[in-house]
């Protein structure tokens, strides 16, 4: 019996209702940088209020005076109170860093939307004028500027976050880029969509994160540039700031070195603060998933809802090659967990080929996503045993789960080129798995690579190995992952939808390729598929699911001749072989004009 959320960490959308800031508030560390940032920021806010002294008062028996009860940080060289001053400081901080991130988001979040999302001259002149903003050296102009307006401490963050905007504008643009050829994109032009209203509506909200998170690293920059600043003495000395309490206690360093540590620590933990807010936030938007973890049944969970066993299972488990036995898949919702799979039962010999088929949503990929230990995050498979080779494997930790992969099952996923890496050639995503599992020497990675790139009918293997996935063919790339399945050996192969992508031409020598694998490898083959043709063609048993539930098994001769479902016989009615081919409805078409005319 084995009950276990099997998590695909990095590959799966975050589950309904927990969005971002529920999963940011998930990470101790990013919470703890939240509130210490939280904390200064209401110090700064509530100044006034809770500054125990007017950080201007001088004191002359205050002067440098050491922590008392009256005065907790003591006092600075001025005998000012450290305290109220460092509470004011927050506040001059604080709104230096949000003008700061306000001019580089005004200034770069637009420029880089319109150049990644126009391209041409749009991108050309702004990334120009990006590329001569960060030649500039910054110091030098913010002290121009000092000088010039009086040290005029807006005028001032303005300026820093000018120069901020370039950072802006590189992760607007790439964005941009990246989301410009997106279908959604396409169809909003042509719903007659303005390219302003595209921008604002579309492509602005895939900015929103990346912006949040550059934000939150700006500030941390900003506050060390001004507070860089307020050190040499920029800006009014009748106004508190963390930089000018730092420049007092770095003249009396040796003799008061409380007077330095003070506003120091205080710049220090909020950058800090800062940074790590920004690393977990970029964590999260990178990952845009939460892995789940693994668990047992414990006497506190509610009791499964029982479900009737569905399939059928034909072969004794020493003489299967996959055997799944009464599995129940679940996903977990705001409203609770929701089954997708209920009960489902079948098993694959050596040599045999079995086909899952049925409609999108009816829970056959699922099935064979649970035998594979690949759900999502929120998903929960349950089953009375899965067997893979005669071994329950049900009770293995994830790592022996995985350790079957690529050794004991290939898996030939749907759409090649959306599971090929763009970044590496065909050769690297080859020999990598036979390097890193089957401890094959370079020599030898590439030589098994070429071996069953030929073998799978490609003619010019070494050219295709120094490819990238994008300068091959779709029926190439499908030929590739299939290679990169076979590779290892496998005793068991799964294809998921393996020709959805594909020509019919090209479907036609996809599946011949893998009958004859099966052959030749005396694999077990298993093909999830929704149509009854690909069925057919290749398999010897199949296995017709519905709503999650295998509602008719059996041999495929049978089922085709005697459907045992009327849900079955729609499924092959629907088949594209049973349709007319075009000579015979332009027949059909003139001798119903001739009778028209008759």
């Amino acid at each position: 019996m084995i009950d276990a959320v099997t998590p695909a960490e990095g590959t799966a959308p975050a589950p309904a209702g927990r969005g971002l800031w529920s999963r940011y508030l998930r990470r101790p560390v990013g919470v703890a940088a939240l509130a210490v940032f939280l904390l200064v920021v209401v110090a700064g806010l509530l100044a006034p209020l809770l500054a125990p002294h007017d950080p201007n008062f001088v004191d002359f028996a205050l002067t440098q005076a050491p922590p008392d009860s009256s005065h907790w940080m003591g006092g600075d060289s001025a005998g000012r109170d450290i305290l109220s001053r460092l509470l004011f400081g927050a506040r001059t901080t604080l709104y230096g860093a949000a003008v700061a991130c306000l001019t580089g988001i005004a200034l770069g979040v637009p420029a880089g939307v319109a150049a990644g999302y126009f391209g041409g001259l749009t991108d050309r002149v702004f990334s120009w004028i990006s590329d001569a903003v960060q030649s500039v050296p910054g110091m030098i102009v913010l002290l121009i500027v000092a000088a010039g307006t009086g040290a005029d401490f807006t005028v001032l963050m303005v300026t820093v976050g000018a120069f901020m905007a370039p950072g802006y504008y590189r992760i607007s643009r790439s964005r941009a880029l990246a989301v410009r050829k997106e279908p959604y994109i396409d169809a909003a032009r042509v719903a007659g969509l303005t390219h302003v209203k595209i921008l604002h509506t579309h492509v602005l909200r895939a900015v929103h994160a990346p912006v949040i998170i550059q934000s939150a690293l700006t500030a941390g920059i900003a506050m060390g540039m001004q507070t860089g600043l307020q050190f040499l003495g920029i800006g009014t000395a009748s106004e508190a700031n963390w930089g000018q309490m730092m420049n007092d206690g770095f003249r009396t360093m040796l003799t008061h070195p409380l007077i330095l540590l003070w506003p120091s620590a205080a710049l220090g933990i909020t950058i800090a603060a800062l940074a790590f807010m920004g690393s977990t936030l970029a964590d999260l938007v990178s990952v845009r998933g939460e892995p789940a973890p693994r668990r047992r049944r414990s006497a506190e969970q509610a009791p499964e809802e029982a479900t009737d066993r569905t399939g059928a299972l034909v072969h004794p488990i020493e003489a299967s090659a996959l055997r799944i036995d009464n599995l129940r898949v679940s996903y977990r919702t705001p409203r609770g967990d929701k089954g997708v799979v209920r009960g489902v039962c079948l098993d694959v010999a050596p040599g045999e080929v079995l086909g899952i088929v049925g409609e999108s949503g009816s829970g056959k990929s699922q099935t064979v996503f649970s035998a594979l230990d690949l759900l999502p995050a929120d998903g929960r498979a349950t089953a009375d045993g899965i067997w893979i080779g005669g071994q329950p494997v049900g009770d293995l930790p994830r790592a022996g789960r995985h350790a079957l992969l690529g050794t004991r099952i290939g898996y030939v996923p749907q759409e090649p080129m959306s599971n090929l890496d763009p970044c590496y050639t065909v050769g690297h995503q080859l020999m990598e798995p036979l390097r890193a599992v089957h401890k094959l020497t370079r020599a030898q990675a590439r030589e098994r690579a070429r071996e069953v790139l030929l073998r799978v009918g490609i003619t010019d293997p070494d050219r295709v190995l120094a490819c990238h996935p994008h300068q091959i063919s779709g029926g190439m790339a499908q030929r590739v992952l299939i290679a990169g399945a076979v590779a290892g050996n496998p005793s068991l192969l799964v294809a998921d939808e393996p020709t959805t992508a594909l020509d019919v031409t090209v479907q036609a020598e996809v599946l011949e390729l893998l009958r004859e694998l099966q052959r030749e490898y005396g694999m077990a083959l298993v093909i999830v598929t929704h149509n009854f043709g690909v069925v057919a063609d290749i398999c010897d048993r199949v296995a017709v699911m519905k709503d999650g539930r295998v509602i008719e098994t059996g041999a495929v001769e049978q089922i085709f001749a005697h459907p045992g479902d009327p849900y079955t016989a729609e499924l092959i009615k629907a088949s594209q072989d049973d349709t007319e081919s075009r000579a015979e409805l332009d027949a059909a078409w003139n001798k119903a004009g001739r009778t028209v005319r008759a």
